[in-house]
């Protein structure tokens, strides 16, 4: 394809969202010939097309449509794969020797302007990385960084895009801090903030998620618009993505089967997760006996539920495949639970615990394996259930430990 490029169309927090992602696809596919197509992390995990294609979809829609990507907390691990590696950049994650994981910038024209395209993770999303995945993986402070990989090309470039995988809110402050940006495109933030929004003469915009819509700049005079738009709708598929949609429909097919009834106090609504999490750290408190029970809020998804529960609702509504664990206490934390459990809701958003107040000199808690990895001490031993399990008995009426056979 002898490509004019004119744009940049970024993506974000995609998350495996597949359910109707021809009108995404086809969009991309026709832009391509004209576009920059780049996403700012997050597109795998998420639903249940990534639990039961373990990410070949995403990997084959990232490589026959992106250019660019930023790297995402969520399947940190693809982002090394060759293939996908080829196209990620960053500027501020770096190995046990200071050398970047990725690489730092790449130099792109657009309508005769030469730009230069790069990417920041915030810390918060670094950490949030499953702490077996990012060992021997650093990050650096994504400003400074900015202005370092700046520093080193600024005579190859007329203009600068920034791909962060940081949150919205953090992006204003980097724009203030790195003015000679052009456009920051945003994603990690999961808000309703879309921009584009001016800092100085920086522009922060972020696309919408979960495929439904896009971000764009492209030059205006001498500086650059930026806009963001909903993919429109279309049943047209793209004639090289027919394998592609054939396997997003085998899986769309399995992921429809009923797993049971929803009880009447869940049904017709939108889910209320803190609710639903409420009643299962309630029950595994009481049922399991565990001494108390912490669990985050982001560990499950809200969807709209119906009469009846699908597998494909099920894995939408905790998307991660958890693992229930009693784990251990920092030693230095277990006198002063207020502190350790503001911490813990400071890195990963608002905490359901069972009993309130917890109990004092506890030293264990059943939690999902991803805190206890990343937060707490350590598991020490499984619960035989996951959270998924749990989620299920709950919202089908069943007692939990009544199915241990699994999720479907």
């Amino acid at each position: 394809m002898n490509r004019q490029l004119r744009q940049i169309i970024a993506t974000t927090d995609v998350h495996s969202t597949f359910d109707s992602a021809t009108p995404m696809l086809a969009y991309l596919d026709d832009a391509r010939a004209e576009s920059l197509i780049v996403d700012c992390g997050d597109y795998f995990e998420g639903s249940g097309f990534y639990r039961l294609g373990r990410g070949r979809i995403e990997r084959e829609v990232l490589t026959t449509l992106y250019d660019l990507l930023a790297p995402g907390n969520h399947g940190w691990e693809h982002y090394f794969e060759p293939r996908l590696r080829r196209i990620t950049v960053c500027a501020n994650t770096i190995d046990d020797s200071g050398d970047p994981l990725f690489n730092r910038v790449r130099i792109q024209g657009i309508s005769g302007r030469r730009v230069a395209v790069t990417a920041v993770m915030g810390p918060q999303a670094f950490n949030a990385i499953p702490v077996d995945q990012r060992s021997g993986h650093h990050i650096t402070e994504p400003a400074q960084a900015l202005r370092e990989v700046m520093l080193e090309h600024h005579h190859h470039a007329d203009a600068w895009m920034v791909l962060s995988h940081s949150g919205f809110e953090e992006d204003l402050k980097l724009a203030a801090a790195c003015p000679f940006a052009d456009v920051i495109f945003a994603g990690h933030c999961h808000s309703d903030t879309l921009g584009p929004v001016h800092v100085g003469d920086t522009l922060v915009v972020k696309g919408r998620e979960l495929g439904v819509g896009y971000a764009a700049a492209e030059p205006v005079g001498s500086g650059w618009a930026a806009s963001t738009c909903a993919f429109p709708h279309t049943s047209t598929a793209p004639h090289g993505l027919t394998a592609l949609l054939k396997e997003i429909s085998a899986i769309e097919q399995r992921l429809r089967s009923a797993v049971g009834t929803v009880d009447e106090t869940h049904r017709n609504a939108p889910l209320d997760r803190r609710r639903l999490l409420e009643e299962i750290a309630d029950r595994l408190h009481t049922g399991l006996g565990a001494d108390a029970v912490v669990l985050n809020e982001t560990a499950l998804r809200p969807v709209q539920l119906g009469d009846t529960l699908t597998f494909g609702d099920l894995l939408a509504i905790e998307p991660f495949g958890n693992q229930l664990v009693h784990a251990f206490l920092p030693e230095d934390q277990v006198e002063d639970y207020a502190g350790l459990l503001t911490r813990l809701a400071e890195a990963v958003g608002p905490l359901v615990v069972a009993p309130t107040p917890l109990p004092p000199a506890i030293h264990t808690v059943l939690t999902t394996d991803y805190l206890a990895d990343n937060y707490l001490g350590g598991r020490t031993h499984g619960a035989g259930l996951q959270l998924g399990q749990a989620v299920r008995h709950i919202l089908t009426a069943n007692p939990i430990g009544a199915d241990e056979g699994g999720d479907k």
